[in-house]
């Protein structure tokens, strides 16, 4: 060829290949995580105006492990976080192994309310918690931790859901089959569900607990609505220091928050990926024996 190599021309659908789409990316992700480097890179600046770089420090990570009422309101978001994941995922994974276990009456219909607190406006969400607890005269003034029950019981009703669709998602590729054959040879409805059913799906639960975990300890519309003067939790808190000034220690506690929430993320997304590789091998696997019954 005359003048050398031919350079190659990217394929239709190879978006990635153009310059104009690799350009878009680089935007969209500088716009999109640009504010969070930020606020971490300023929780180490050696000022109080975050808009002046006055040297590299960690003494307001240091002020706010000394801030009192900020520890506190970090032990109340572990807590309430701790508690929702075991109620959210106990209802969500009860949920999805009903819808996929039974048929009854009104199924359809209970498959789509699942997903109302999934696609409600948090702001809808939060207004019904207060009138809900107020309705119902919830006790105030109760000790730690009785005081966080009705933020605990408020996030695990928006939280499940999530938790019901991630186990829906590995029960899709369960062999039904196997617990019958367990119940055949002697075990009980709950040893073959033990025994049988719950190893399979165990990756999807791992993934709905962190995700479950995460969504309550950086919820604030929800918390907000129905915390009371006792039960602060750290976005609350944040969001009250932040009425005031946005200082290094706020972005000291923010990235906190947001490591805490990215390390949860992060495993969550690698425990779902995990149960839906496992879950491709489980029908690739009931093709095998049908091949070999044939």
């Amino acid at each position: 060829m005359k003048g050398g190599r031919k350079k190659s021309t990217p394929a239709p659908l190879d978006y990635a290949g153009r310059w104009w789409m690799r350009a878009f990316l680089a935007l969209f992700f500088i716009v999109l995580y640009a504010p969070i480097v930020s606020l971490m890179a300023f929780s180490f600046n050696d000022s109080r105006r975050n808009i002046v770089w006055r040297g590299f420090t960690t003494k307001y990570y240091a002020k706010a492990w000394e801030n009192d009422s900020l520890l506190e309101a970090f032990a109340n978001s572990l807590t309430i976080a701790a508690a929702n994941m075991i109620l959210g995922t106990a209802l969500g994974a009860a949920a999805a192994i009903a819808l996929w276990r039974f048929r009854f009456p009104g199924k359809a219909v209970m498959d789509g309310a699942l997903a109302l607190p999934i696609v409600v406006p948090e702001i809808c969400m939060g207004v019904a918690m207060l009138v809900f607890f107020n309705s119902i005269n919830w006790p105030a003034n109760l000790p730690w931790p009785l005081n966080l029950g009705n933020i605990v019981i408020a996030h695990a009703t928006f939280t499940f859901p999530f938790v019901a669709v991630i186990v829906r998602g590995r029960l899709a590729g369960v062999n039904p089959e196997l617990e019958h054959a367990a119940r055949d040879l002697g075990a009980g409805e709950w040893r073959a569900m033990r025994d049988v059913l719950l190893p399979q799906i165990k990756p999807s639960l791992v993934a709905g607990a962190l995700i479950a975990f995460t969504l309550s300890l950086d919820d604030f519309v929800i918390t907000y609505f129905t915390a009371g003067p006792n039960s602060i939790t750290l976005p609350v808190k944040i969001n009250s220091m932040v009425r005031f000034s946005v200082t290094p220690e706020v972005n000291a506690a923010s990235t906190v928050l947001i490591v805490i929430t990215i390390a949860a993320t992060v495993l969550a997304m690698r425990m779902q990926s995990g149960a839906a590789r496992g879950g491709r091998g489980g029908r690739g696997g009931r093709g095998g024996r049908g091949g070999r019954g044939e």
